[in-house]
């Protein structure tokens, strides 16, 4: 890990979708931050903003700025203080989604075209909206990642909406890392097992999924968000310097089998 370290050294990193430490993106920015980078959190709203700026004091005084997804004026916003106070990004760990609790609960074919809407915006638009204007801000290098889910690409019960984001999610992953690969900038996204955080728990009988994965997965565990921190790590960093365009699986092998 010392040469990982050395790596991150100096780099700067925007993390979305911190919202308390059981969150995928606090732990990725707790990793970040343990190998030296310099981070900026953001929130949406002043609820979450109570929550962000003592969690932003603990990773060396990250910054805590401000940014509605739903927003191109928040967005660019943003960019802009960042590009006030660092001039050049290193990366964007994209960790944001959301869906309408009904959406969740109904059959899938009731699901409201707002609702729609407003899972595919921000869970998927958002990427590319961050992507777009941080573009001529990104260094050499520099990496994106987001969170994925196999109910991208697999019907899993009551996840419904959301997996039509997270699959619109993974084809934008592609398109951009096509476009902004000849800057050398890489896309990717992981596609971790389920794990507990404030929006899982928003997903109806979430705890016979966590408990059908440990059965079912080869390693016989759920994973954490240590495991996929790890993994964010290598594919924010050159050891992962070939790697972009992928969804790579930290599932504890569930995907690979069939289950």
């Amino acid at each position: 890990m010392d040469s990982i370290g050395k790596m991150f050294q100096g780099k700067k990193f925007l993390v979305l979708g911190v919202a308390n430490k059981k969150s995928i993106a606090w732990g990725i920015s707790e990793a970040l931050h343990q190998q030296g980078a310099e981070l900026a959190l953001t929130f949406m709203n002043e609820a979450i903003e109570k929550r962000v700026r003592p969690l932003a004091a603990e990773l060396g005084d990250a910054l805590a700025l401000p940014c509605d997804v739903q927003s191109d004026e928040e967005i660019s916003n943003l960019f802009a203080e960042l590009e006030g106070r660092w001039g050049k990004i290193d990366g964007i760990v994209h960790s944001v989604a959301y869906a309408e609790r009904e959406d969740l609960q109904n059959p899938f074919s009731q699901t409201t075209r707002t609702g729609f809407q407003t899972a595919l915006d921000i869970s998927a638009y958002s990427l590319v909206a961050l992507c777009g204007r941080a573009k001529p801000l990104f260094s050499e290098e520099a990496s994106v990642i987001s969170m994925s889910y196999l109910g991208s690409e697999r019907a899993v019960e009551n996840y419904n909406v959301m997996g039509v984001a997270k699959a619109a999610l993974e084809s934008s992953t592609r398109y951009l890392a096509a476009e902004l690969g000849e800057s050398g900038v890489r896309v990717n996204a992981i596609s971790a097992g389920p794990i507990k955080t404030l929006a899982a728990s928003g997903i109806p009988k979430f705890k016979e999924l966590l408990a059908h994965f440990a059965e079912k997965a080869p390693l016989r565990r759920n994973v954490d968000t240590g495991d996929v921190a790890r993994t964010a790590l290598y594919l924010l960093s050159p050891l992962s310097s070939g790697v972009t365009g992928e969804v790579l699986y930290v599932d504890g092998g569930y995907s690979r089998v069939g289950a």
